[in-house]
């Protein structure tokens, strides 16, 4: 089957499971009611898988390794970092904690300023070894988890519960006003990543030779990478942290398209995912009855796909 088919499959798929999601159920009496609670959880679930899989595959490429995606910098534990020293700071039940738009900017800008100020000095140096840089995102992702785990220890039972809702993927509890902001953001950032498609496929040919042939290294990488900054935090916002999924979706991504062109790619691992994402929260609404949540599938099957990886030694 050629690439193009397979594109058209997943967006019918998508669009199948998008119509189930919406229409089962509605009738004259009750369509308002169910369209205004169902449209912005099936849009804040494409938003979000298209988010994920765009950053996962741009930082995959930048750093020429299969097993790393975004949130090995530590993106997500700086976002609940953040989330944790607002309630801290203003109070759980306080206006300014309690402004979706207030928290998203702040995380935003939170994101934006640790991946300038964390890539601005690494990239200093003559010599730049980007497996170093990980490292030192492994670390602070650690540092940050242990700071927020300190003040969560420290909070009142309702501080706790506003905390707590952000800590775990959940695609029930969509914030319709967010869904409404991040949709012009993500396609601002989709269009700036497919207009870097060419560059981005310059990388499969390692840094010496991207470099040879005219791509400025260091200037893509950074852009590349506050670019998935954001993306993440977009989609952290609205659903909340899914570990694995990034990593299952790329690499399926990779196998399942033969081609190395970014623009074909990029298409797939955002249809992939929101395809993924839908029928998957489908099945577990529909067929297991909320006996399971789908961020519990994703990481027990990521899990497994990631050991195989290793196994394998398919990290390149």
């Amino acid at each position: 089957m050629q690439d193009r088919s397979k594109l058209l499959l997943l967006a019918l798929m998508a669009l199948v499971f998008s119509a189930l999601f919406i229409g089962i159920g509605l009738n004259a009496d009750n369509y308002q009611y169910f369209l205004s609670r169902r449209v912005p959880k099936v849009l804040a679930i494409v938003i979000a898988g298209i988010a994920i899989g765009q950053s996962a595959l741009a930082f995959q490429t930048i750093t020429h390794n299969r097993i790393l995606t975004p949130g090995i910098m530590g993106f997500d534990s700086l976002y609940m970092f953040t989330k944790v020293l607002v309630v801290v700071m203003f109070g759980g039940l306080s206006g300014i904690a309690m402004n979706s738009y207030f928290n998203f900017v702040i995380s935003v800008i939170a994101m934006l300023g640790f991946s300038f100020l964390l890539f601005s000095f690494y990239f200093r140096g003559e010599r730049q070894n980007l497996m170093v840089l990980l490292l030192l995102g492994v670390i602070l992702g650690q540092l940050f988890g242990s700071i927020s785990s300190f003040f969560v220890m420290l909070m009142d039972p309702n501080e706790f519960a506003s905390v707590q809702a952000n800590m775990f993927a959940s695609f029930n509890n969509i914030d319709v006003d967010l869904v409404y902001l991040c949709t012009p953001l993500l396609l601002f950032i989709s269009w700036r990543l497919y207009r870097l498609n060419l560059t981005l496929d310059v990388f499969w040919l390692d840094k010496d030779n991207a470099t040879s042939l005219g791509v400025d290294v260091k200037k893509v990488t950074l852009h590349v990478l506050m670019l998935s900054a954001v993306l993440i935090t977009i989609a952290t916002a609205l659903i909340g942290p899914l570990m694995f999924f990034g990593l299952l979706v790329t690499n399926l991504t990779r196998e399942l398209f033969r081609s190395y062109q970014h623009k074909v790619l990029l298409a797939g691992v955002s249809l992939l995912s929101v395809a993924a994402l839908l029928s998957g929260q489908w099945v577990v609404e529909n067929l297991f009855g909320f006996e399971t949540t789908l961020s519990v599938v994703i990481n027990f099957i990521g899990g497994l796909y990631f050991l195989s990886m290793l196994l394998r030694n398919k990290i390149v």
